[in-house]
């Protein structure tokens, strides 16, 4: 991360160890009134005071946690058995429209001219044609 991103303009080229002393207005995006108001309400006056806030470290420690977090049984059960029944309902090998109204197909559907559809089908067709001639002079 380029530490030019968030700090003030006031602040840049500074080191990190004149950064954690930094009153909290060193912070992009945080004003001389949002640090009093901080000061007010929390009693930090620099970026370390912040940093080392318990309500900042609860709540990093909580959002981190979070993001880890397992599924209770009872939840993966629900959502095993919605996915099942999804699946009962929708098929994901069924290649017709749900909205079709077809529900089997009965007949396969017919090939397509390898000759006009594929690249090179002459050629297959010929070297299938001089093998059974070959076949047929063998015999």
């Amino acid at each position: 991360m380029n530490i030019d991103t968030v700090v003030d303009k006031k602040h840049l080229g500074k080191c990190f160890k004149e950064l954690a002393d930094a009153p909290l207005s060193a912070l992009r995006g945080v004003s001389e009134d949002d640090a009093k108001a901080l000061q007010q309400a929390f009693n930090v006056s620099t970026v370390r005071d912040l940093a080392n806030l318990n309500f900042i470290k609860w709540a990093v420690a909580i959002t981190t946690l979070a993001d880890e977090e397992q599924m209770q049984p009872a939840e993966k059960a629900k959502e095993e058995l919605l996915d099942d029944a999804v699946e009962m309902t929708f098929p994901a090998s069924d290649p017709i429209s749900v909205d079709s109204g077809i529900t089997r197909i009965e007949v396969a559907p017919d090939k397509v001219d390898a000759q006009a559809d594929h690249q090179h089908a002459g050629k297959v067709e010929e070297s299938t044609e001089t093998g059974k001639i070959k076949e047929a002079a063998a015999q």
